[in-house]
């Protein structure tokens, strides 16, 4: 892992380099280009605010914001996962040029959406003035929720990308796996809303719950979030960024030949 990581240092302009290219390329040609940033998440949020607000009757207060707090910080990992399943297996391009750094890849994906959940920060801060729920003091935990959900993310995106190699049916499977791993994870609910029995379990199964339910703590809640849960999952998804870059490493040598 230490290798590992090293590399991944010492390639850092050709990760920032492949990064401002995504996110270049990303609107290329479009009309609104870089407001597709703040476009995105808010129709979503409309979308499940009609569905869920308005035909449902959702009786959360404030309930679009509260939504929006859990979409954000989803959207950059689902579609982190969506988009690293093929990091490797769609750039054969780079993977043949010799001793190309394949870890960078997967790395590019988590940083270059990363990057937009910062960037449409200031619109969950406008939607919090809209509806009356400013920012409290609380969101000094930010920077551990964000690096716990960085660990986890960039070890799952390792995971699946090394095994889409092989397994060209996982970005498919991967597809429909994250949506249902969308409805069982507390966005456009409240966690409390899941029966007590259930609770538990949901949590410790559910990585993102603890990651949804820190961020709902910090900017809807206004309280600090629950340090035992939070604590165990960083610790956790460190172990689990260990064993993703351990098998990254093994299957690393069969990239080029089998793309």
């Amino acid at each position: 892992m230490i290798r590992h990581f090293r590399e991944l240092y010492q390639y850092r302009g050709l990760l920032l380099s492949l990064v401002q290219r995504e996110l270049k390329a990303r609107y290329r040609g479009s009309v609104l280009g870089f407001f597709w940033t703040f476009l995105n998440p808010t129709l979503h949020m409309l979308v499940y605010w009609l569905l869920f607000g308005v035909i449902s009757k959702n009786r959360v207060e404030n309930y679009p914001f509260f939504m929006f707090v859990g979409l954000l910080p989803w959207m950059w990992f689902s579609t982190s996962v969506n988009g690293g399943a093929s990091a490797i297996s769609d750039r054969r391009d780079l993977m043949t040029k010799v001793r190309f750094p394949a870890q960078v890849l997967p790395a590019t994906v988590v940083t270059t959406n990363l990057c937009n959940f910062v960037f449409s920060l200031p619109l969950l801060l406008v939607m919090g003035i809209i509806f009356g729920v400013w920012p409290t003091w609380h969101i000094v935990a930010f920077p551990l929720v964000v690096l716990t959900q960085l660990c986890f993310t960039l070890a799952v995106v390792y995971v699946v990308s090394a095994l889409n190699v092989t397994f060209r049916d996982l970005q498919h499977i991967i597809t429909n796996l994250m949506m249902m791993w969308f409805f069982i994870t507390p966005v456009l609910y409240q966690s409390s809303s899941i029966p007590e029995k259930y609770r538990l379990v949901m949590s410790l199964a559910n990585p993102m719950a603890i990651l949804m339910t820190s961020y709902q703590a910090m900017f809807y809640e206004h309280r600090l979030p629950d340090a035992v849960p939070l604590l165990g999952l960083l610790v956790a998804s460190g172990v689990l960024l260990w064993g993703a870059s351990q098998l990254f490493e093994s299957r690393r040598e069969e990239f080029a030949e089998s793309i």
